[in-house]
């Protein structure tokens, strides 16, 4: 992206989805997404791209470690 109208075009186009309620953040290039059971990332990754952006899905977050001691 390369201006705070991209992020809004793309949000936009994001938000159009039933159900999906979008916020991206154009100084981190990043958008956090709610969507309801039935709607796929690729779903999701395929309206960024047909909007003319680039998306991808992010890592699964690392597990926390066990902090309890092992007996």
């Amino acid at each position: 992206m390369t201006c705070a109208s991209c992020a809004a075009r793309v949000e936009k186009k994001l938000n159009r989805m039933d159900g999906v309620s979008a916020a991206v953040n154009y100084a981190t290039e990043k958008a956090k997404i709610s969507y309801p059971h039935g709607v796929e990332v690729a779903d999701l990754i395929a309206t960024v791209v047909k909007t003319g952006y680039s998306a991808e899905q992010p890592p699964p977050p690392e597990p926390e470690p066990d902090l309890d001691p092992v007996r």
